[in-house]
């Protein structure tokens, strides 16, 4: 059985909890930006470890026991010597087809430049921002110009389908470990 830690925040980081959960995969740990985020009151229904990390992830956060690190909505820098706590390293959501539009503004960046069409990118942390492999990726078309209504109502969801779709991938067949 795969052993998760879930690093991020609000909807998209408590929905990926709720998968797991789910689909009876066992969540080590989680780090939130607060105690009051969305997450950490989930994590904590469930009587899940809490850490706090709104900058940083280091490897006194994850336990020893973790097989992947799984970054939904984080905004926070996952160190190298925390990917390699990990066995299988880290694995993040990012909001565009990356390598287009790294960073936090990536979706205002797309919207900007008059694009049509976006997308969710699965990919393994490295020691850039939103530079590492990439696992799985989607696009979909811009219904709506606003940057938190596509959020909402396109990139999150999607991001939620790709996780789903990487645990079908991998399956406990991981053999890619990126740090």
């Amino acid at each position: 059985m795969t052993r998760v830690m879930i690093v991020g925040q609000k909807w998209l980081a408590e929905q990926l909890l709720n998968y797991c959960l789910e689909n009876q995969i066992y969540v080590v740990a989680v780090a939130a930006p607060s105690v009051n985020d969305r997450l950490a009151v989930a994590a904590n229904r469930f009587d899940i470890p809490v850490r706090i990390a709104p900058i940083q992830l280091d490897s006194n956060d994850v336990p020893n026991d973790t097989d992947l690190i799984l970054c939904a909505h984080a905004h926070c820098y996952v160190t190298t010597e925390a990917r390699k706590k990990s066995r299988l390293g880290a694995l993040g959501y990012h909001p565009s087809l990356l390598p287009a539009y790294r960073g936090k503004n990536a979706i205002q960046a797309a919207l900007d430049n008059n694009e049509l069409i976006t997308g969710g990118s699965l990919y393994w942390l490295d020691d850039g921002w939103d530079t590492g492999q990439v696992f799985l990726q989607e696009s979909c078309q811009i219904e709506n110009r606003n940057v938190r209504e596509l959020w909402v109502k396109q990139l999150a969801p999607l991001g939620l389908k790709l996780f789903a779709e990487a645990f079908k991938d991998l399956n406990g067949n991981i053999s890619i470990k990126s740090n």
